[in-house]
């Protein structure tokens, strides 16, 4: 009777033990994942008052992590090796092209506008009107798969008869503030930055070339391995943001224009897939 006790405690421990192996680390901090759109230290402290946020809200700690590059932050959260994702119109339809889809936590709203905006730009005193006229010229873009100094810039040249082969010369650079600064200073005849960049130089001798479609704006995702409970926590702390006293502060410290954090759909990118001639995956993740 004692070893037939014995071993069904045995089986019951062993049992207990294999089900919380199974369980996530609920101690463990979530990592919160950004693109490198800034410098690494400027998207710390942009984004780490969320994070402590997020945090108090869901009771665990979560941390910022900045993705070397645009092709490894995608590659992370395609792969769930990061547990929320902030993420650019053109790389999330490029994630869940190759990924399928994962859960949708906000969108983020700018001036009460749901739609990213940028421009391709000249320096004040360049002599270029349209776009046509960058042939044989030099471009600089940001990171191949930023949505606004890459994507579009690309697709918009390419309508107006100046694919990349046709430019005198080309070249990627990291962050949109890189490129505006390498136009001011003459290393490239014109360039592709986001809206938020081109205001920040516009005093300092940038102009418009070319406006660029407005896209639907940049999305948190989770990662599909979370428990479903804690994918509403952070959902619900997140699109309660801008009703909380703390929430100006840390929406404006993100950007300085953002106005809220809104329920996204995955067919709010569905202009932007006509646009890429990016098919969606039919894949559904859970949550």
């Amino acid at each position: 009777m004692h070893q037939l006790a014995r071993s069904l405690l045995f089986v019951a421990c062993m049992w207990v033990t294999a089900a919380t192996a199974a369980q996530p680390d609920a101690t463990k901090p979530l990592i919160l994942g950004i693109h490198p759109y800034l410098p690494h230290d400027e998207i710390v402290s942009r984004f780490t008052p969320l994070a402590n946020y997020l945090a108090k809200a869901i009771g665990r700690p979560v941390t910022v992590r900045v993705g070397r590059d645009y092709n490894e932050h995608v590659e992370a959260i395609g792969d769930d090796n990061i547990d929320i994702a902030y993420m650019g119109p053109a790389p999330y339809v490029q994630m869940v092209a190759k990924y399928g889809r994962k859960p949708l936590l906000a969108r983020q709203v700018i001036n009460d506008s749901p739609f990213l905006k940028g421009e391709i730009v000249v320096r004040q005193d360049s002599k270029l009107g349209s776009l046509k006229e960058l042939k044989g010229r030099n471009f600089c873009f940001g990171d191949n798969n930023s949505t606004m100094s890459s994507v579009l810039p690309r697709r918009m040249l390419e309508d107006a008869g100046v694919p990349l082969t046709r430019l005198g010369s080309y070249k990627h650079l990291e962050g949109h503030k890189n490129v505006a600064l390498a136009v001011l200073a003459g290393n490239c005849d014109a360039g592709a930055v986001k809206s938020e960049v081109f205001q920040e130089f516009q005093s300092r001798g940038l102009r418009v070339l070319a406006e660029m479609p407005p896209v639907a704006d940049h999305v948190f995702v989770a990662n599909a391995k979370l428990p479903g409970p804690l994918v509403r926590k952070l959902r619900t702390a997140m699109l309660a943001l801008n009703t909380q006293p703390e929430g100006k502060p840390i929406l404006n410290g993100i950007h300085p224009d953002m106005t809220a954090l809104v329920a996204p759909k995955d067919s709010d990118y569905d202009s932007l897939r006509t646009l890429l001639k990016i098919a969606s995956s039919s894949t559904s993740r859970p949550h």
